[in-house]
């Protein structure tokens, strides 16, 4: 059975950053050896790292609503809009508030936002895990986040880090009984990223549950009703919030985000899209190595889930990485931002942390060390051609 409860609300335990250090070394180090390979790469292919860190891409976006506000588009040739509306404001927000308080530019700003924020993300999938299945699995789960193929966008102006280091965070203080902090954290989600959705949803539904567990069994969930109400109506705040402003601002009312969204082709259509993406890449070879290799990725994918479902995953974590991942397979969108768009999904890592943390120290030493080289080497290849969208 899925574990659905929710502790009582205890004070934070003494040493928590002491705790986290083992963990926040080795992320520390894995970013380091991923951006010393990218350097080193980059030089040699006559490309600034810097700038593939913070100038392409999303990342220009980001900057432009920094320094220029909403309302910038592009017009492409086949009658498409890109509205930078579709940029939602947490990032650009912190990158004009740090090129005001430092001499650094929006775009410095963001990296610098980027790379605290992946160390919060670290600490915050550290606790979650921690809690779950214990220390030494904290320590996993952080490393195995850091070594993922895609990790480098970890180190890149983009929302991810920032995203992931609130997502965790909020799911921290659901694990916790913390109920008003989950709702403001969940809040600031929906500020980040469309897929905050599924931190509102992760306060929701545990709350909902909760609820329905104090009428059969009244203050078993410690917390007092009024802050599980609190923590949900803060939640989804943030969302609704930027959502209905866009809907004003372009005149198409609470629906006017999923137009900004059809002009970049962006939409929900349930994971169609992407399996003629893959289908059409059995029409040749070799391109047809290529759609093994994505029907093989989302297997495993899903079979993570699946697995995540037996070892009894607390249920916010369960809702919040089920919708991450249902967006992410299931979107219209660039089918290779999907891994990107999978990486704040790290529960689906939880099983491999905990298998991991069951081997002794050299070996699992060896295995995330030889994982993490490989990670860097791909990076570097990634930024330095197509790199992310």
């Amino acid at each position: 059975m899925t574990d659905l409860e929710t502790p009582v609300a205890t004070p934070p335990r003494a040493g928590a950053l002491r705790r986290a250090t083992p963990a926040l070394l080795g992320y520390a180090g894995v970013r380091a050896l991923g951006l010393v390979v990218l350097a080193v790469w980059s030089a040699a292919n006559g490309k600034s790292a810097h700038t593939l860190l913070t100038a392409r891409w999303d990342a220009l976006w980001y900057t432009r609503v920094a320094d220029l506000g909403y309302g910038w588009e592009v017009r492409l040739p086949n009658g498409d809009v890109h509205s930078n509306l579709a940029f939602f404001p947490l990032l650009p927000w912190l990158e004009r508030l740090g090129s005001a308080l430092t001499p650094l530019s929006s775009a410095d700003a963001g990296l610098l936002v980027s790379t605290s924020a992946s160390l919060a993300a670290a600490w915050g999938i550290f606790a979650v895990a921690e809690h779950v299945y214990g220390r030494r699995a904290g320590v996993c789960a952080v490393l195995v986040w850091a070594v993922l193929p895609i990790g480098v966008v970890q180190s890149m102006a983009y929302s991810e880090s920032l995203f992931t280091a609130i997502a965790a965070w909020s799911l921290y203080a659901v694990l916790t009984g913390r109920w008003i902090t989950a709702g403001l954290l969940a809040a600031l989600a929906g500020l980040t990223r469309p897929v905050g959705v599924a931190v509102v949803a992760a306060v929701w539904v545990t709350a909902v549950m909760s609820f329905v567990r104090d009428r059969s069994a009244p203050g078993t969930d410690g917390a007092p009703r009024w802050r599980r109400a609190l923590g949900m109506l803060l939640a989804p705040l943030g969302a609704a919030g930027y959502v209905l402003w866009v809907g004003r601002r372009t005149g198409k009312g609470p629906l006017g985000y999923l137009d900004v969204q059809a002009g970049w082709r962006n939409g929900f259509d349930g994971g169609y899209a992407f399996a003629r993406f893959v289908a059409d890449k059995f029409t040749s070879f070799p391109s047809a190595l290529a759609g093994v290799g994505l029907i093989v990725g989302v297997v495993l994918v899903v079979r993570l889930y699946v697995t995540c479902v037996r070892q009894g995953q607390p249920l916010p974590l369960l809702v919040y990485s089920g919708i991450v991942t249902a967006l992410a397979l299931c979107a219209s969108s660039y089918f290779g931002s999907k891994p990107r768009l999978l990486l704040p999904a790290f529960p689906l890592l939880l099983p491999l942390a905990l298998a991991l943390s069951r081997l002794r120290t050299p070996r699992s030493a060896t295995v995330l060390g030889g994982v993490a080289a490989a990670s860097a080497v791909y990076g570097a290849f990634w930024l330095n051609g197509s790199g992310p969208p």
